[in-house]
């Protein structure tokens, strides 16, 4: 019902940035939200950033001041703002979606963010 699809990602040096874009494509669904999470080798995926159908944004600890989420609901794409990037920031970026109605969430193929020092 949903197709996420991920752009963006690559190697950048060390307080560099990069901007992820997620569009998503269907045929009739609602966002409650849509967010990034990202997955390390031998790590846990965590959720990075996430923005809600009412604009309300919440982010992990560890990108707080330097990483944005934002939303054009035109073209139901989120995008993720990353500055002042860290060897730590090195993951696969996933994107999420969650539409009124319909579970589970729906999930991007991952884009990879690898940060060199």
């Amino acid at each position: 019902q949903v197709q996420l699809v991920e752009s963006g990602g690559g190697l950048v040096q060390a307080g560099g940035s990069l901007r992820l874009s997620c569009a998503a494509s269907g045929s009739s669904f609602s966002i409650a939200y849509m967010g990034w999470y990202r997955q390390a080798p031998g790590k846990q995926r965590e959720l990075v950033a996430i923005i809600t159908s009412g604009d309300t944004t919440t982010y992990t600890d560890s990108v707080k001041g330097r990483f944005s989420i934002a939303r054009d609901n035109a073209k139901n794409t989120v995008y993720l703002q990353m500055n002042s990037l860290k060897p730590e920031d090195t993951a696969a970026y996933y994107c999420t979606l969650k539409a009124f109605g319909i579970s589970p969430n729906f999930w991007g193929q991952g884009t990879q963010v690898t940060v060199s020092s």
